[in-house]
């Protein structure tokens, strides 16, 4: 269900995406929202506070218009998306809200009857946390207080380890003796489709053979894979959307904890390829306080704190909206529209061909089709340039969006759709946005791009490190 039929009204972008003019930029949006709110000098506090199942607990505190302001038709768009970002961002199967009345029954509706709502819910409860989800409401003097911990990642480079990365197109692999790559290695592979999980266990088993071959002993193994895993247990994963859900339960969900097992109980850890991104770009480039966004066949994300530890947020921004217009892409798995996958991924690229003007075999796969853009790009055809740009405006207005929800002073940008001319490109127009729109943002927050050695073994060398022994 969308919050709206028609795109919001909001101050238009500075700079427009070539090949996407009706954008809506949530910053931009939440930002006018919040200060027609204060202008009217009648809005109504709002609080919120997202419980996972372990206990912790993140607060939020913002402001809507009551019930019966003018204005009040806008209160659902504003924090229905808003909650969507958090949740898909930190996680939680309970939330706890202090709103007028009104918009509270619009939320508790929206997660029972919208088909978007319901899955949310049902992956947050059922699916990540165990917990039926549950929308609480509470006097804002009630709501409970916030209870965070975060912990070291990572790091551990002693000894004879295997470091792997599972995505959606490939997997990698690396072995390495005391932090220097020995060995690597890439293997093309298409795990969505398939239904079988000893496909998926002996596919992986191969890349750690491959690895343990240049070793003479292996004392650790740590992976990272797109997807939301505690405990080394696969809790929602894309990887394995196609194993029928009686035997996701059976076998994939502890698939790590078999291949654990099966190499004798050695120090084994699996993580989200999103908090491995941002570990391996806080190693290369020595601070913290650093977001990591891959884009690949989906977007991965993951956050290091100012401490160098990472939290039990999710990080899962895929999901995450990142555009308004309710006619935006719609993700193909959770149905909802303006989702960080079809921005900042394979996807994007995939769907912005036709507004291009590119055609392509509608059979092609979304890899190919990345690389017949590269190549394009590369020929210089100002089609492939009017892609790029506009993954980079898409790009600038959602590095602000995100920086009013992480507190940033570093990005790291990386994946298969950054590589050649196209990510020099993304990133200049990023630039460009922020100097332009939110300059103070510019001066604060650096953006990299990893070096040609984090490039091949970057990701590889932080999963390896992940197991302490």
């Amino acid at each position: 269900m969308n919050t709206s039929s028609k795109s919001p009204a909001l101050p238009p972008p500075v700079i427009l995406p070539d090949l996407d003019p009706a954008f809506c930029p949530p910053v931009l949006f939440n930002r006018a929202f919040l200060s027609k709110v204060a202008a009217s000098t009648v809005g109504c506090p709002v609080g919120l506070v997202l419980e996972q199942a372990d206990g912790s607990r993140f607060r939020f505190e913002t402001a809507v218009f009551p019930d019966r302001h003018p204005d009040a038709a806008s209160n659902l768009l504003y924090l229905q998306r808003m909650i969507k970002f958090l949740l898909w961002s930190r996680g939680g199967h309970r939330l706890y809200l202090a709103a007028p009345e009104t918009l509270t029954r619009q939320i508790e509706d929206y997660f029972t009857t919208a088909k978007t709502g319901k899955f949310d819910a049902e992956i947050m409860g059922t699916r990540i946390y165990e917990k039926a989800f549950a929308v609480i409401p509470c006097p804002f003097e009630d709501l409970p207080a916030p209870r965070e911990t975060t912990k070291p990642l990572g790091r551990h480079l002693k000894g004879c380890r295997i470091g792997f990365d599972l995505g959606a197109s490939d997997r990698k692999v690396a072995a390495l003796i005391d932090g220097e790559v020995v060995f690597s290695e890439e293997t093309t592979w298409n795990p969505v489709t398939q239904t079988d999980p000893q496909w998926h266990f002996d596919q992986i088993m191969h890349s750690l053979k491959r690895g343990a071959e240049h070793l003479p002993r292996v004392d650790a193994i740590g992976g990272s894979s797109a997807g939301v895993y505690v405990s080394n247990q696969v809790k929602v994963a894309s990887l394995f959307r196609g194993v029928p859900r009686d035997l996701f339960n059976t076998r994939i969900k502890n698939i790590f904890l078999e291949l654990k097992a099966a190499w004798k109980q050695i120090p084994f850890e699996v993580v989200n390829d999103g908090e491995v991104t941002a570990l391996a770009g806080s190693m290369s480039i020595g601070a913290n306080s650093l977001l990591g966004i891959a884009m690949g066949s989906s977007e991965a994300g993951g956050y290091v704190t100012p401490e160098g530890n990472i939290t039990s947020w999710l990080n899962e921004l895929a999901f995450a909206p990142v555009d308004y217009n309710p006619e935006a892409a719609v993700d193909e798995w959770s149905g909802d529209y303006g989702c960080g996958a079809q921005y900042f991924s394979q996807q994007a690229v995939g769907r912005l061909l036709k507004p291009a003007g590119i055609q392509v075999p509608p059979e092609m796969p979304l890899p190919l089709r990345l690389e017949h853009v590269q190549q394009l790009m590369k020929a210089g055809d100002p089609r492939a340039a009017r892609i790029y740009r506009t993954i980079g405006v898409y790009l600038g207005y959602t590095i602000a969006h995100y920086a009013d929800f992480y507190p940033l002073q570093h990005l790291l940008i990386l994946g298969r759709v950054t590589t050649g001319d196209g990510g020099t490109l993304i990133l200049d127009t990023a630039k460009t946005v922020l100097n332009q729109e939110f300059s103070d943002l510019a001066r604060r927050v650096n953006i990299h791009i990893p070096d040609e050695k984090m490039k091949r073994h970057g990701q590889a060398v932080a999963a390896a490190s992940l197991p302490a022994v």
